[in-house]
């Protein structure tokens, strides 16, 4: 064969000339593969396209039996065309037939022919179809042949994602790019989201694929690097980052690739081959991510995360893309491999109707502002980034950890009935907002509702709560790149109150540390993050932290009520020791002439189980008790409930930990101190009506819940209930378990589940 040195650039040229002449797509598609072939002096050049039924089917061929176009097809994984696309990586043979994966397909008429060459067409990492080129000759293709091929193959992978080829598929069938697809993940927020996708970092649109001045691309190269490595330097020296989860290791890492000569040579070697810039980054970012996106190994996929932000950064510098450019749909899904608390909020969110992410947990900062803003989220939905293009419709569903990404028409209708269901359930609830929550047989409870952001706020008279049993303070401090000063807490307590409008605000104090981590403050890694360095534990130990924190709400409620409380208690003399540095700071505001809180009251969540044999020095310390039912089920019965395989294992309303919370009721009762629950426990029908049965008078939850909750307690006789309830608890010998005995209660009395 003759020398190629010049050939990638020749047949790029004339591959464009091909897309811009007027062309029916079978014509175009068959003087493509000639062009190939000629270029390569193969004899033989073909065009396999994935289709959405997972076949790979034949488009256009050169030098193969004309009539097998679009009648010959390979499952993926089957042949060495199934292999390429699937495998996602080039096969490069002397001999075909040799190979263990070869398929022999009679109706081609490929039998005679020896050397092949096929390459994947990729697009963001993913398959979409392979280009082969074959010779009778024994014979292994040189590098530079396999890198034209590969370049070729990503022009074709535009061609592909521009839907010209839909016009010449044969009916009924679809190509895989518009393939319905269902992948399950993990249920991180409640409900359901039909919308569109709105991809967090879009990937840029490459529409300039060849050059046509090789020296001016490498110096646009050069600069765009240049401009890249100097914005890495400055996120590391002023250690700001522009997304969660950057934190100096991360940057460190992308420094590293910025500056990785393998990397760089490879983005200068397509250059040569009559890429431009833009499409240089484009194809080496998918090459490398296909070649990296099957591997198991947490730290690689981690790196490969890296690597694709790097891209996507670089891409942006040279094509002087501003994120956010275009409006936003009023049904956005916002899909992301991964993003930040602070930037989800950048979003209005009367436009958002679901997250999705590839990465994140529950715990994660985004996931816990999503759900307080009650947006449906799935995480861990591994690959959706890359299937995903911006507005294709997408179903997300939060309850059960599904997401379906094009979904058939059935699909559609059937979760557009449950959101019909749900709204109207939701309708009826509104329609209980005004309605006093006093059981069937006359007593009154209070319902208030969790909160820790001023977007929670409107949803406190939309869901008739007559309060706020729980603020979570901390929120503030996740989605901020730097720590807030004394009057940023200020502010954001004051709005709080305002808006509360006089109804009753409990503030819980930091509680970070721990999984709770905030970018700029490190603390040492714990094996066992929940039960370590955290909340009480950490302020206690960083008393000016907790000192700002508590001025902060002092000067936000001059001249009205204060609540708050401390979390994670282990010891009573905690409390004291918090209470001092109250003190302190009521005197030092005094001193300077501010106006305090009209009244205060302090107070202490029971969530580690050390306090249940201090429950009558608690009690006696406090203004009130809030049971954090979360933590105390997780202490208690010691399952974590970030693992998979304990977290459903025991149930909350199961008699060890009834007793448990029993056991707080009559303490409290006893004492004549004030006592709440707040927790996910208390945001469900029937697991409510358990607490109302122990005793439990005040009960707060997510904004959600509380409908459901109330639409229970007034079809209650709650009286009758305590009358089985307690007795049910005690009996250590019965077969029938306490969530039994509530189904066979609400059924026999009529309580609205």
């Amino acid at each position: 064969m003759r020398d190629l040195s010049a050939g990638p650039r020749v047949l790029l040229r004339r591959l464009r000339e091909l897309m811009a002449e007027p062309l029916e797509p079978q014509e175009r598609l068959d003087r493509i593969v000639r062009q190939i072939a000629a270029n390569m002096v193969a004899e033989v050049c073909s065009f396999y396209v994935l289709r959405a039924d997972g076949a790979l089917e034949l488009f256009a061929t050169e030098g193969l039996n004309k009539d097998a176009v679009h009648l010959t097809q390979l499952k993926m994984g089957q042949g060495l065309v199934g292999t390429i696309a699937s495998s996602a990586r080039s096969l490069n043979l002397s001999d075909a037939r040799s190979h263990p994966a070869f398929t022999y397909l009679p109706e081609t008429g490929e039998e005679i022919y020896n050397s092949f060459l096929g390459v994947p067409i990729l697009r963001a990492g993913r398959s979409l179809g392979v280009l082969v080129v074959q010779n009778k000759a024994h014979r292994k293709y040189r590098e530079e042949e396999v890198e034209a091929l590969e370049t070729t193959a990503m022009v074709l992978a535009e061609m592909i994602a521009t839907g010209e080829l839909k016009q010449i598929i044969r009916p009924g069938l679809e190509l895989d790019l518009s393939r319905p697809v269902t992948i399950e993940g993990d249920a991180y927020g409640d409900g359901f989201g039909l919308g569109h996708v709105i991809l967090h970092e879009p990937r840029i649109v490459v529409t300039e694929l060849l050059n046509d001045d090789i020296d001016a691309e490498l110096k646009r190269l050069e600069e765009a690097l240049g401009s890249l490595r100097v914005s890495i330097d400055d996120m590391l020296s002023r250690r700001e980052v522009s997304m969660e989860g950057e934190h100096r290791a991360v940057l460190e890492a992308y420094r590293m690739f910025a500056h990785d000569r393998g990397w760089v040579r490879k983005l200068e070697e397509a250059i040569r081959n009559g890429l431009t810039c833009e499409a240089a980054v484009e194809k080496v970012q998918s090459d490398t991510r296909a070649r990296m996106i099957h591997m198991t190994d947490p730290y690689l996929r981690e790196r490969l995360h890296d690597f694709d932000d790097l891209a996507n950064r670089l891409l942006r510098q040279l094509t002087g893309f501003v994120p956010g450019g275009s409006g936003l749909p009023q049904d956005a899904i916002i899909v992301a491999r991964a993003m930040g608390a602070a930037e989800l909020l950048d979003y209005p969110r009367e436009a958002i109707r679901g997250l999705v992410l590839e990465d994140g947990a529950v715990t994660s900062h985004v996931v816990i502002v999503a759900r307080a803003m009650g947006i449906p989220v799935v995480g861990q939905v591994i690959g959706i980034a890359s299937l995903a293009e911006n507005r294709d419709p997408i179903i997300v569903d939060g309850e059960d950890g599904i997401v379906h990404l094009r979904p058939i028409s059935d699909v559609e209708s059937a979760y557009a009935e449950k959101v019909r269901f749900r709204a109207t359930r939701q309708e009826q609830f509104r329609a209980l907002r005004t309605v006093e929550p006093r059981t069937r047989d006359g007593q009154d409870i209070t319902l208030q509702m969790n909160a820790g952001l001023l977007v929670d706020l409107p949803q406190l008279s939309e869901s008739g709560a007559s309060g706020i049993g729980l603020f979570r303070t901390e929120l503030q401090f996740m989605i901020a790149s730097t720590m807030p000063k004394v009057d940023e807490q200020e502010s954001l307590y004051r709005s709080v109150l305002k808006q509360a409008e006089g109804s009753p605000v409990t503030f819980r104090t930091l509680d970070i540390g721990g999984d709770k981590v905030v970018p700029y403050f490190r603390s040492a890694e714990e094996e066992n993050p929940a039960i370590g360095w955290r909340a009480i534990r950490l302020s206690l130990d960083r008393p000016g932290l907790l000192r700002t924190q508590l001025r902060a709400l002092l000067k936000a409620a001059a001249g009205t009520e204060l609540k708050l409380m401390l979390p994670m208690v282990t010891e009573v003399n905690e409390i004291r020791l918090a209470r001092e540095l109250l003190n302190k700071e009521v005197r030092h505001l005094s001193r300077f002439g501010h106006q305090l809180p009209r009244s205060l009251q302090f107070g202490a969540m029971l969530e580690v189980p050390s306090l249940l044999w201090q429950l009558d020095e608690l009690m006696e310390e406090v203004d009130f008790v809030s049971v954090g039912s979360n933590d105390l089920f997780q202490f208690v019965m010691a399952v974590d409930r970030g693992n998979s395989r304990v977290a459903d294992r025991f149930d909350t309303l199961g008699r060890p930990f009834l007793r448990v919370l029993r056991q707080i009721v009559v303490a409290a009762n006893k004492a004549g101190t004030s006592l709440t629950l707040c927790g996910e426990i208390a945001g469900k029908p029937l697991s409510a009506m358990a607490l109302l049965g122990l005793g439990f008078r005040n009960i707060s939850m997510s904004p959600a819940a509380i409908g459901p909750v109330k639409s229970m307690l007034l079809s209650l006789d709650l009286a009758r209930l305590e009358e089985g309830l307690l007795p049910a608890v005690a009996d250590t010998r019965s077969e029938k378990t306490v969530r039994e005995f509530l189904m066979d209660f609400a059924d026999a009395n009529g309580v609205s589940l």
